[in-house]
Order: C-alpha cells, then sequence, then structure tokens
C-alpha cells in the first residue's frame, strides 16, 4: 500500500521535468516552501497586490503536475528552488499546491497522497473546501496532514492556532468524516462548502473526489462525473448507502485498501472516466493520463 503512494501517477508525475523535481530540498519545511514560491492561489491573489487577467485565471483548470511545470516554466525556466516573483507564479487553488507537494514528495520516494475535505480554520463556523497532501511519516509511523498553500501572507489573515505541517485532523476534516457527521446529525451540512455551494451534496461531491484521489486521480474541485449528486437531488436510501460506505472506506483507507481500489475501479460511476464535465466552464474536457 505504501508503495502504490510511493509511485508517481497520472497526476503527480514530472513527465519530463521530473528530474528538476530532484534538486527540490529533502526535508519537508523545505520542500513546502518551494510549493509556495512557485503558486498563486487564484482567490488569494489580491491579498498579493496581484490582479489576474482571464489568461492567466485559465491555469487553475491544469490537471496534472507535469502540465502544472510546463506552464510554470514558460513563465520562468530557472531551477524549481527559485521562488518566483508572485506574478509569475503559476495561478492554481489549494488542489494544485496539494498535487506539486504530493509530486515532489513521491519523487524523494515518500509515500503521499492528496486528500479533499474541509478547512475549520478559514471562517469561524464553517468548514471550507479544501484540498491537504498526506503523507507517511516512517518515524512516527502515521500518516500525516500538511497544508502547503498557507504561506506567510496567508498565515497572517487566517492566522492557524496549529503546525500547518501536522494538520490536527479536527482542523482539516476528510470528506469523509464530514460526511458521517452530517448523517448522524452531529453536524449540519450547510456549514460545508464554498461561496453559496453548500450542503450534503457537497460533501457528498468531495467524498467522491477524496475516493477518486486515494486511488491517485486528483481531480479539479469543480470536475464533476458519475455518482456525483446535484444540490437540488433528493436523496433515496440506495444512494445514502453508497456515500455511507464510500464514508466508511476512505475514512480508514489503509484498512480497507484493497475493497478501496476494488470499488473505485469496478464501479464506472465511481471512477474517473475519460471525459469529466468542468463545472466552472460548463464544458466536458478530456482527462488526460500522463505516465
Amino acid at each position: 500500500m505504501l508503495d502504490f503512494y510511493r509511485r508517481p501517477a497520472t497526476m503527480t508525475s514530472g513527465g519530463e521535468h521530473a528530474r528538476m523535481l530532484d534538486a527540490v530540498p529533502r526535508d519537508l519545511a523545505g520542500t513546502t516552501r518551494v510549493v509556495q514560491g512557485l503558486l498563486l492561489h487564484e482567490h488569494w491573489a489580491p491579498a498579493y497586490g496581484v490582479t489576474l487577467p482571464d489568461k492567466r485565471r485559465s491555469e487553475s483548470h491544469i490537471r496534472p503536475a507535469s502540465r502544472m511545470l510546463d506552464r510554470l516554466l514558460s513563465i520562468d525556466d530557472r531551477p524549481l528552488t527559485a521562488a518566483r516573483p508572485v506574478e509569475a507564479r503559476l495561478v492554481g487553488v489549494c488542489r494544485h499546491f496539494t498535487v506539486l507537494l504530493v509530486a515532489m514528495l513521491r519523487a524523494q520516494g515518500v509515500p503521499a497522497r492528496a486528500r479533499c475535505g474541509f478547512g475549520a480554520y478559514f471562517k469561524p463556523g464553517h468548514f471550507e473546501d479544501h484540498w491537504v497532501c498526506e503523507y507517511w511519516n516512517a518515524m512516527d509511523g502515521r500518516w500525516v496532514l500538511v497544508d502547503a498553500q498557507i504561506d506567510d501572507v496567508q498565515r497572517a489573515k487566517v492566522q492557524p492556532d496549529f503546525d500547518l505541517l501536522d494538520v490536527p485532523r479536527d482542523r482539516f476534516v476528510i470528506a469523509g468524516d464530514a460526511w458521517a457527521r452530517c448523517r448522524a446529525g452531529d453536524a449540519d451540512p450547510s456549514t460545508f462548502g464554498i461561496f453559496d455551494m453548500r450542503g450534503l451534496w457537497f460533501v457528498a461531491g468531495n467524498l467522491l473526489r477524496d475516493l477518486a484521489a486515494l486511488n491517485n486521480m486528483e481531480m479539479l474541485p469543480w470536475d464533476v462525473w458519475g455518482a456525483m449528486i446535484r444540490p437540488d437531488e433528493a436523496l433515496g436510501d440506495d444512494r445514502l448507502a453508497l456515500f455511507d460506505r464510500l464514508s466508511t472506506i476512505t475514512r480508514a483507507p489503509d484498512a480497507a485498501f484493497a475493497e478501496l481500489c476494488r470499488l473505485y475501479e469496478g464501479n464506472e460511476d465511481l471512477r474517473v472516466p475519460a471525459t469529466v464535465f468542468n463545472k466552472v466552464l460548463n464544458r466536458p474536457e478530456a482527462v488526460e493520463v500522463i505516465r
């Protein structure tokens, strides 16, 4: 299982830029700083004094890490260890910070995976749609959550009261835990989501994205496919039971690893298809496979 998360995959391969990943610092803090020096979060750009033209915003729709590096290096071709000026960074969202960190850690032989869920540290009383990296800490014998997005600029505004290189599980809630809490009546589904998009349907979408990420398919936060639920859709017992099962499996992915892979690969409503629907751009898009 650790080998599965140690190997670069479709979205986390460096492609022709794989050798550039070798120069990245081998300590977690150093690797995270490199990621932060290469990316600019689309919705945080004003905090850095940057106004993004529409053409640059389109970079947020890049999926594979190799294509992210293609675009980044077309802007500034220096080694990845050179922090770019904010206007020369690749534009992305939390998912891109996470995928790039996962790619770098895997290039170092460290088991790592992306997790989709909700951050409890952005807006009091709300759980905001968010992605973080989860890596295997061999010394401690446990998986550790890392938020690579929150740099010094964002830290000053968010003011986290914990170590961003070891995010507590109650501060970042994986999608499966969010679903379980909502289903048990321990949490209000309307507090989970982003902007005006909130509710149990949103939690279900992140749960399916987390399942895909655990199977090495880290999709865009607005990619839609298969079993995802529409905002106005009534949920029958069968659908609820399916997501209950996904919640149980993704909450303990190591213990249920074989089933996690089997269920994903064997169900076309769960597996990422060759074409997904980009909800932001309102169009179907082919999913590029990078080896």
